[in-house]
């Protein structure tokens, strides 16, 4: 057997053992991550190749601006039903779940579909990606980043006041 086979019937079996029998896309998981290591480096790449660099500090305003726009886009995403065309190839409906939200099963039909399904209906695994790319918007396009971060960040603000008139309703 060579090196290759070696190694590739190694990670056969600790994925097999892993699974411990479930239905875990691990392959999935691996192309998503190798998208997002990618996508890093290659937003690294370019940002060096024209001269840009991070900032030299983060406000306490920005961290708060971009928690709250990445907190509403991976909302909008994840479970919005006008988002709804983005996750159709990688999940199935399954019903509302909340004001304005979808519930949606995510497809099993092959490791790829079943880890972008997760990554797409699950807010909290968004969040990287979003973070991230709000984080290069800071390097890239600061203003415009600022921008469409307050306009998400107004949006979350929004949506917590909907919540909170609803409840106050409720009491009456």
């Amino acid at each position: 057997m060579t090196n290759a086979g070696a190694v590739k019937h190694w990670a056969r079996r600790e994925a097999a053992t892993y699974r411990n029998g479930a239905d875990r896309p691990l392959s999935g998981y691996l192309a998503a991550m190798g998208v997002y290591a990618s996508a890093v480096g290659g937003l690294t790449l370019l940002g060096r190749r024209l001269g840009l660099r991070p900032p030299e500090t983060v406000s306490p305003w920005d961290v708060a601006l971009l928690g709250m726009a990445t907190h509403r886009l991976t909302r909008t995403v994840s479970k919005d039903a006008v988002a709804s065309p983005i996750r159709a190839p990688f999940t199935t409906y399954s019903g509302p779940q909340g004001p304005g939200e979808l519930h949606e099963e995510v497809r099993t039909d092959s490791h790829l579909r079943h880890a972008v399904g997760e990554l797409l209906t699950c807010p909290f695994c968004l969040g990287q990606w979003v973070a991230t790319g709000f984080a290069a918007g800071l390097v890239f396009a600061p203003r415009a980043t600022r921008l469409v971060a307050a306009t998400f960040a107004g949006i979350a603000v929004s949506d917590f006041l909907q919540y909170g008139y609803s409840a106050l309703q409720s009491k009456e």
